[in-house]
């Protein structure tokens, strides 16, 4: 078939600042060949794009019209990639994709791969040219699944994503928009709505190692509103940013440690073990500020006085306490 290709090589450039004298080749099909294959296109660019070498009707090579090197081998309709067929990378001319195409652009079920060292990244369906549909994707470097679901124009939109053994991490509705599941180590971290990836609505959270349930509330943009649990209830009430706002605090037994309103007012904090009074004061976005009381673990005034962000500060008085 070479035969019947004419080759023409430019020898001078017209620009003078072009250090190297560079080839020109001008491919394109003879007359005859073009109809006994019933063939209706030229092929021919000069210095880029493509030129194809039919091998039979309708089966041929794709070749970059620079340097000769193969792009696409495989089936042809009106001098475009129709069919199945096989691409290749344009530095290594490793295998790159294989699959069906429509019109020039993947279109169906089809394969990728990383060119470096051959492993499979992607297989699925497409369409125009982007992933669409069903589809997985696999470890550019260790070949392990990554996902496994449904794409819209390249992205993940539905499905599970996985950790490195095989651990689910997340379960995607919408690209994180709508209703989804984050995963630790395979555990279910979170359940509840995204918007744009984050958090946003209602939601629940969970102890990854034990799989009890620490929270639930409303977020928004992945910042908690609800209640809190540790085991039984532990803060009941309302989130700003994350940080306890009008709030309600428990212990094991159910007893009330503190209220808080506006991320500040009157406190009352109590010892773990007994229940006994142990501060009571002003707070401001969840730390001691103002004026309030301190207590020993055996509900003796120590201190009484002022405090800055948890600390001492300003005016006090300091008691004796009895040593037992």
């Amino acid at each position: 078939m070479l035969q019947n290709i004419k080759s023409y090589y430019l020898i001078k450039l017209i620009y003078t600042f072009i250090e190297e004298v560079q080839k020109l080749k001008l491919v394109r099909y003879n007359k005859s060949i073009q109809k006994n294959l019933d063939i209706s296109i030229i092929n021919y660019r000069l210095f880029k794009g493509n030129y194809i070498i039919y091998e039979s009707k309708g089966i041929g090579k794709e070749y970059n019209g620079y340097d000769d090197t193969l792009k696409f081998e495989g089936e042809f309709l009106n001098g475009k990639r129709n069919g199945k067929g096989k691409e290749y990378e344009k530095f290594n001319g490793e295998l790159e994709f294989e699959g069906e195409y429509l019109n020039g652009k993947r279109n169906g079920k089809g394969k990728e791969y990383n060119n470096d060292n051959g492993n499979l990244i992607y297989e699925g369906e497409y369409l125009n040219g982007k992933r669409n549909g069903k589809g997985k994707k696999y470890d550019v470097f260790n070949g392990k699944l990554k996902f496994e679901g449904e794409y819209l124009n390249d992205k993940e939109w539905n499905g599970t994503r996985y950790d490195e053994n095989n651990n689910i991490i997340y379960k995607l509705n919408n690209d994180m928009n709508g209703r989804g599941k984050e995963y630790y180590e395979g555990k279910l971290d979170f359940e509840g709505q995204y918007i744009n990836g984050k958090r946003h609505g209602k939601g629940k959270e969970y102890d990854w190692f034990n799989s009890k349930l620490i929270f639930e509330g409303e977020y928004l943009n992945g910042q908690r509103n609800g209640k809190y649990y540790n085991d039984k209830l532990k803060f009941e009430g309302e989130y700003l940013n994350d940080k306890k706002w009008n709030v309600k605090g428990y212990d094991l037994f159910n007893n009330i440690l503190y209220e808080l309103k506006d991320g500040k007012g009157l406190i009352k904090k109590y010892y773990y073990y007994n229940n006994t009074l142990i501060f009571e004061g002003e707070y401001l976005n969840g730390k001691k500020n103002g004026k309030g009381k301190e207590y020993n673990n055996y509900g003796e005034l120590i201190f009484e006085g002022e405090y800055l962000n948890n600390k001492r500060h300003g005016k006090g008085k300091e008691y004796n306490i009895m040593i037992y």
